[in-house]
């Protein structure tokens, strides 16, 4: 049997996406990223200033911090205040490295970006919607500086998005939701670029292993998802050019 989504999505289609733009009043740049019911806030801060290893170096940088509120599951979870957990760490510095693979950190100059992903509400593919969303937000806030003139040029050299892919019952599956997510045998995370360039994977056999054949089937999805995704950012940012 082929697993059946409840939602009753096909195999290849992503959950309902959308990105709500300036949706605080003071980051640089600000976005609510909604993906199905995995809803991530993306605030962007740019500041003067680089971390002590670039300084005079000419090369911006960029950062991100990862959070999950204590209610974005179905049971409240302690905040992480003093000590994150190794899941954290790893997904911020996923957002960082993926996002800053779309810069030219020498147009950026010395400053730094830091990007918040704030997970509201969880339903698989938090890291993957404060990417995309991530994105989008970032792109708000260069175009500030552009407008302000403290940028001459626009550091962004790609846009950046990326998706989740899971085999059910052998069969390749996008963008997983909570229930498909815990019951995949195999579990992926993609980031690539708009030219379809990877730039992460993360791929896991939850059970068993998985084939060539079989991650060439993710692949193939993955970059579907991608392209569908690179086309909801340009619609989100309207007159958006690299």
């Amino acid at each position: 049997m082929t697993w059946e989504r409840l939602d009753n999505r096909l195999a290849n289609q992503l959950r309902p996406i959308s990105f709500t733009r300036d949706f605080t009043r003071f980051a640089t740049g600000s976005v609510l990223a909604q993906c199905g019911d995995t809803q991530v806030l993306c605030n962007v801060s740019i500041q003067p200033g680089v971390p002590r290893f670039l300084e005079g170096s000419g090369k911006g940088w960029l950062t991100a911090e990862y959070r999950m509120l204590p209610t974005a599951t179905h049971q409240r979870q302690e905040r992480e205040t003093y000590r994150l957990s190794g899941r954290t760490q790893e997904i911020q510095r996923l957002i960082g490295r993926s996002l800053r693979a779309g810069l030219d950190l020498e147009a950026l100059g010395e400053h730094t970006v830091t990007v918040d992903a704030d997970v509201l509400q969880a339903d698989a593919g938090t890291r993957t919607t404060a990417i995309t969303g991530g994105f989008v937000a970032l792109a708000d806030a260069i175009a500030k500086l552009l407008e302000r003139g403290d940028l001459t040029r626009s550091p962004i050299r790609h846009q950046i998005a990326a998706v989740s892919v899971g085999l059910l019952e052998g069969v390749p599956f996008l963008d997983l939701n909570y229930q498909e997510d815990v019951a995949a045998d195999i579990d992926f995370n993609v980031v690539m670029n708009d030219q379809l360039e990877i730039i992460e994977l993360q791929g896991t056999a939850e059970a068993g292993s998985f084939s060539r054949t079989q991650l060439d089937r993710i692949m193939d999805l993955a970059e579907l998802g991608i392209k569908d995704l690179l086309a909801a950012q340009r619609q989100a940012l309207g007159d958006f050019n690299l």
